[in-house]
C-alpha cells in the first residue's frame, strides 16, 4: 500500500495536540454545566430541505449517497448539517413536548462545510455552541446570560485572550430607517461586508442601494464607533438620528455591556462594536463576534446573536439566543504554528519501572494500585536498563518513575527534578497539577 495522501481541510491531531482539545473541550463543558446548561448531541445528517431553507450555503452542504445507489434515486436526501444551529432547531420541534424551557443547551460536536480549505476554515471542525431558547417570548436577561457564560468559558481556556464584539441588529436597523434609507436590510448586508472591503468601495455600494452621499456617510460614520464600555450611547446620539426602534437597540445593547463587565479581564474583552452587523437575516437583535487578539486574520472565532424565530411549527415559535464557539478554528491554527503545544503525548503520569521480567506481576500490582487512585500510568515495555527506561519516559513527558527494590520497597521518581523519595503505592499521588497533561503556550503569546 502506498502512503496516504492527506486529505485537505480534514485535520487530524497526534496525541499531545489531541489532549490539547480534550482540554479545552473538557473546561467549555464544565463551565456550560456551571451555569445550567444541558449537553445534547444531534445526528450527524438532515433532510436537505431543512439544511437548503436558507440558501446561503447550498454549495457547502455535503450530501449523503449510498455507493450502489440507483441512478434515479443518487440524492438520498440528506446531508451532513454544516452549522449546530440548524439541527437544534430541528431538535426543539420534536421534542418540545418533552423539554423543560427555558432551555439552556450546550452541544459540542463535529460539522461539515464543503468550502475551500484554509487556515482557521476547515471541511470537517468541531464547534461548541451554547443556546437559551424560551417557547412565544424569550426575555432579553437571556442575551446578557450567554455572553456572561461564553465569556467565563473562553477565560478559563489556555490560549491568547479573546475579544466579545457585540453589536444590536435593532441599533443599526433603527439608523437606517430614522435616516430614510429605503432598504434597511440591505443596508446591513453591505455594512457586513466593512471586514472585507475599504470604507469607500462600500460607500460606493450603499449609493447603489439608494442611499444619498450624506446618508451613506452617516452610515459609516455610525459604523466607526466603538467602546468598552457604554459610552457608545453618547456617540451614537450626537449623530442626530432619533428612531424608536435606535433608542430599543440602544438600550438593549448597553445591558449587555454592562452585563459582562464583571468577566472583564487580561484573558477576555468586551466591545460594543457598531460595524458589527452579521449578514444573516434571522438575527433580530443582539449578535455576537468573537475574535483572538492578536490572530484578527483568522477573522471571527465564533459568532451568534438572537433570534427571534429559531423554530415555529406554524402554532408555536420558540425563539433563541446562542453563541457558537470555533474549536477547530482556532485551535488548528495555534497548533500548526507552534504556538500551543503539550507537556507530554501520552496521559500517563508514572511509568512503573521493570527490573525484570519475572518482577512484572509485581510492577502491574503496583499500576493497579496507582490506577485505583485515579493516577494514570504505565508499565515499562520491557527490563531495559534503567536509564534507558527513564528516557522513554522523558521522550513522552512522563514525569514520575516508579520503582520496585530488591527487598520489596518502593521509590517514585521525578525526573524533572531527580528528586527520588520512598512511597507506598495505595496512597501516593502527584500534585494535581501533574495529573493531566498541561498545555503550554509559546512565550511571544
Amino acid at each position: 500500500m502506498n502512503k496516504p495522501t492527506p486529505l485537505s481541510g480534514f485535520p487530524e491531531l497526534l496525541p499531545e495536540h489531541r489532549a490539547i482539545e480534550q482540554q479545552v473541550i473538557d473546561t467549555l463543558r464544565r463551565v456550560f454545566e456551571l451555569h445550567g446548561f444541558a449537553g445534547i448531541e444531534t445526528r450527524a445528517t438532515e433532510p436537505l430541505d431543512q439544511l437548503l431553507r436558507k440558501g446561503e450555503t447550498s454549495k457547502e452542504v455535503y450530501v449523503l449517497r449510498r455507493l450502489q445507489a440507483e441512478a434515479e434515486g443518487a440524492d438520498s436526501g440528506m446531508g451532513l448539517h454544516f452549522d449546530l444551529t440548524v439541527p437544534f432547531a430541528r431538535y426543539v420541534l420534536e421534542n418540545a413536548g418533552k423539554l423543560e424551557f427555558p432551555f439552556r443547551r450546550y452541544q459540542i460536536q463535529k460539522a461539515w462545510r464543503g468550502e475551500r480549505p484554509q487556515e482557521g476554515r476547515y471541511r470537517e471542525f468541531t464547534q461548541a455552541d451554547i443556546d437559551v431558547v424560551m417557547k412565544d417570548d424569550l426575555p432579553f436577561h437571556f442575551d446578557v446570560e450567554v455572553a456572561r457564560v461564553m465569556a467565563e468559558a473562553l477565560s478559563a481556556l489556555p490560549l491568547p485572550p479573546m475579544r466579545l464584539r457585540v453589536n444590536n441588529r435593532k441599533l443599526i436597523e433603527g439608523f437606517y430607517r430614522g435616516i430614510g434609507a429605503p432598504d434597511p436590510a440591505a443596508v446591513i448586508t453591505i455594512i457586513d461586508k466593512l471586514d472585507k472591503l475599504p470604507a469607500e468601495q462600500v460607500a460606493t455600494l450603499l449609493r447603489e442601494a439608494g442611499l444619498s452621499g450624506e446618508q451613506a456617510d452617516q452610515c459609516l460614520a455610525l459604523a466607526t464607533i466603538s467602546s468598552a464600555d457604554t459610552s457608545f450611547v453618547d456617540q451614537v446620539r450626537a449623530l442626530g438620528v432619533e428612531h424608536d426602534l435606535l433608542e430599543t437597540g440602544l438600550a438593549e445593547l448597553a445591558a449587555v455591556i454592562d452585563g459582562c463587565s464583571a468577566v472583564r479581564s487580561e484573558q477576555f474583552e468586551v466591545e460594543a462594536s457598531l460595524s458589527l452587523a452579521r449578514g444573516l437575516d434571522y438575527y433580530t437583535g443582539t449578535v455576537f463576534e468573537i475574535y483572538m487578539v492578536g490572530y484578527e486574520f483568522l477573522k471571527s472565532v465564533g459568532g451568534g446573536g438572537r433570534y427571534d424565530a429559531l423554530a415555529s411549527d406554524g402554532k408555536n415559535t420558540y425563539p433563541g439566543v446562542g453563541i457558537s464557539f470555533g474549536i477547530s478554528r482556532t485551535l488548528v491554527p495555534l497548533i500548526s504554528r507552534g504556538l500551543l503545544s503539550s507537556d507530554r503525548k501520552v496521559p500517563s503520569v508514572v511509568l512503573v519501572a521493570l527490573a525484570d521480567e519475572e518482577s512484572r506481576p509485581a510492577s502491574d500490582a503496583v499500576a493497579t494500585a496507582l490506577r485505583g487512585s485515579g493516577v494514570p500510568c504505565e508499565v515499562a515495555v520491557s527490563a531495559q536498563k534503567f536509564g534507558k527506561q527513564i528516557r522513554y519516559a522523558e521522550r513522552r513527558g512522563i514525569p514520575y518513575v516508579w520503582f520496585i527494590g530488591a527487598d520489596g520497597g518502593h521509590e517514585v521518581k521525578d525526573i524533572r527534578s531527580g528528586e527520588q523519595s520512598t512511597a507506598d503505592p495505595a496512597s501516593w499521588s502527584p500534585p494535581e497539577s501533574d495529573l493531566r497533561p498541561t498545555v503550554v503556550r509559546a512565550e511571544n503569546q
